[in-house]
């Protein structure tokens, strides 16, 4: 390994006590000549007199309230949306009792409980109050929880000058991002609460395509060619049997819409956008056969051919496959592009590529020797002996990357970037 890497000694874990609240789904449909479990349910709670209604629901308030936020909230909301399929009549039904039905069909969820990993890293959007040199950031991260599905967290955090920076608390509570709204084209638009930080904030998949996780986002600050700026990111959806990758798009982190992609690049994953467009067209580097990565261009952010092949295996570390590592990021000498490879014992390794500045396609160097290799304590976890990152910020004349251990815990280290570019052949 190269050994200018300087490895910050914070670590974060997976978590079970990070918990939300979130619908417990029964089938509404019911096997013939039977009443169906929801509306028996329903009918249950409708039936009982109000004390004993008012007892139970202190009962779960006493259990759950203090480890949730806004509880009552989310119980009425939850409510109303089985009164809606169970055709329940607001008006005849007390309010303890909407909100005990609502009880019934929420669950607590600690989507951190198995895994933390997979990180990327962008500017925070609002930069004000901070030092000269300081920087604001968010980090995503790939968190996975009961069923090993994937949901999509967020810490905020600063950059000082040098090797120095802090993550935000986590706020006591979490909550997830709501208010799904179908968009054309299969797209949903989804909402961080009014009142939530973004720390606090999770994105679960809320679509058939995305079931049974969101994984791995890219996220990259892209410049429009108005000018215009808005954060976009690159993730991969999987239903349990087939994936697919989307993109996630917002400008204030409040507001996330997150698409479906479409052509035969879209088929894989790993995809990561250049923060701006090269020559009219937007382009990714991708990895389209198992193997190798390419380069895709594109005139529309939700459509991707095939690409061109960018890179083969070439180092013992990257024998088996290589892929891209996040979104490219802009030197004065070139786009500097992070990649992953897999050696022997599936050993993954992170390293780098310099690509040219107006053409992509044209190699100027890339790191024979692993920036990261899995070693000592990050060898141990869930997936033993892989590292990896889904994207890193320039700060100064560093390169801060956050990076996924064993498919368990996130680290960070800083990196060079002149001996890193210099350590090219």
């Amino acid at each position: 390994m190269l050994d200018f890497v300087m490895h910050w000694p914070l670590r974060l874990q997976a978590d079970a006590s990070r918990v939300v609240v979130r619908p417990f789904h029964i089938p509404i449909d019911s096997k013939r000549g039977q009443i169906s479990r929801p509306r028996r349910i329903a009918e249950g709670v409708l039936a009982m007199d109000e004390a004993c209604a008012a007892r139970e629901l202190a009962t779960v308030f006493k259990d759950f309230e203090a480890r949730h936020w806004q509880t009552r909230n989310v119980f009425l909301t939850r409510y109303a949306q089985m009164a809606g399929a169970l055709q329940l009549d607001d008006d005849a039904i007390p309010e303890v009792k909407r909100q005990l039905i609502g009880a019934f069909f929420c669950h607590e969820y600690s989507y951190a409980a198995a895994a933390i990993m997979n990180p990327s890293i962008v500017r925070h959007p609002d930069q004000s109050g901070l030092s000269p040199g300081s920087s604001r950031i968010i980090m995503s991260l790939r968190t996975v929880g009961e069923g090993h599905i994937s949901s999509i967290a967020f810490r905020e955090g600063i950059l000082s000058p040098g090797t120095r920076f802090e993550l935000a608390p986590e706020p006591p509570f979490a909550t997830a991002a709501d208010s799904a709204l179908e968009l054309e084209n299969g797209a949903i638009e989804v909402h961080r609460h009014k009142d939530s930080t973004l720390s606090g904030t999770v994105i679960f998949p809320m679509t058939a395509a995305q079931s049974k996780g969101l994984e791995d986002l890219r996220l990259v600050e892209f410049t429009h060619e108005d000018g215009s700026t808005e954060w976009l990111g690159t993730y991969t959806a999987y239903n349990g049997e087939s994936i697919r990758s989307e993109l996630i798009r917002t400008r204030d982190f409040r507001t996330f819409q997150l698409s479906p992609m479409g052509g035969p690049a879209a088929r894989n994953k790993g995809m990561a956008l250049f923060p701006r467009k090269i020559g009219g067209w937007y382009v990714m580097a991708g990895r389209q056969d198992g193997e190798n990565l390419y380069l895709i261009r594109s005139r529309s952010l939700t459509h991707w051919g095939e690409g061109e092949l960018l890179m083969a295996p070439k180092f013992p570390w990257e024998m088996v496959q290589i892929g891209n590592c996040g979104s490219p990021i802009e030197l004065d000498e070139g786009w500097l592009l992070l990649t992953h490879g897999v050696g022997a014992m599936r050993k993954y390794s992170l390293g780098a590529v310099l690509l040219d500045k107006e053409n992509p396609q044209k190699i100027i160097g890339r790191t024979p020797e692993p920036l990261i290799s899995a070693a000592a304590e990050d060898r141990e976890g869930y997936v033993p002996n892989v590292v990896y990152t889904c994207g890193a910020l320039r700060h100064g004349d560093l390169l801060f990357m956050p990076y996924g251990v064993a498919d368990s815990a996130v680290g960070f280290a800083f990196v060079p970037i002149r001996e890193l570019v210099a350590a090219m052949v």
